[in-house]
């Protein structure tokens, strides 16, 4: 599954935004696709372990497995601050918050909104995300920064077509 979600990522992103020679864009590529793809696979053998210690231990299983199982997991196999575990956080942190907001309208924690808050949220997010890339760079993720220097900043200058339809950065 790793290696199924990360290449395509790794192939697109490295052809768009990396320098260097075709030998060492590919080298990248397999790099990255192998650590994700390790990565998911130690951290499933981990959880999927712990659970059934967990289960094995108390006779059945419990809500609080699932927690406790994955913390472990996470700590011991994504603990590590990297490119690739960074994006794989940054991944499931934006699905949790939309998780746990639909969680607390469902438990009644908070009202079911009587409009579509998406609109609001989408705002807020690229508000926010466009203030910090103009005014905190440093603090966004290497690849958002990349991204959007492409969108914002590299799109400032134009030479011709090509710029638009392959990259609009020039390197001669």
């Amino acid at each position: 599954y790793g290696a199924k979600v990360r290449a395509p990522h790794a192939l697109v992103m490295t052809f768009l935004f990396k320098s260097g020679s075709l030998r060492e864009k590919l080298k990248a590529i397999a790099q990255a696709t192998y650590t994700h793809s390790r990565n998911l696979a130690y951290f499933v053998f981990t959880y999927k372990g712990l659970m059934a210690l967990q289960a094995r231990l108390q006779g059945k299983k419990i809500p609080f497995h699932s927690f406790f199982a994955a913390c472990i997991g996470g700590w011991l196999v994504f603990g590590d601050n990297n490119p690739i575990n960074s994006q794989i956080i940054m991944y499931l942190l934006s699905r949790i918050l939309f998780g746990l907001s639909r969680l607390a309208v469902d438990k009644g924690y908070i009202p079911q909104p009587k409009q579509d808050p998406f609109p609001l949220v989408a705002a807020l997010i690229w508000g926010t995300v466009l203030w910090l890339f103009e005014y905190h760079r440093h603090t966004l993720q290497p690849s958002l920064q990349s991204s959007m220097t492409y969108l914002y900043d590299d799109s400032n200058t134009w030479h011709d077509i090509s710029d638009f339809l392959i990259y609009n950065k020039r390197t001669d």
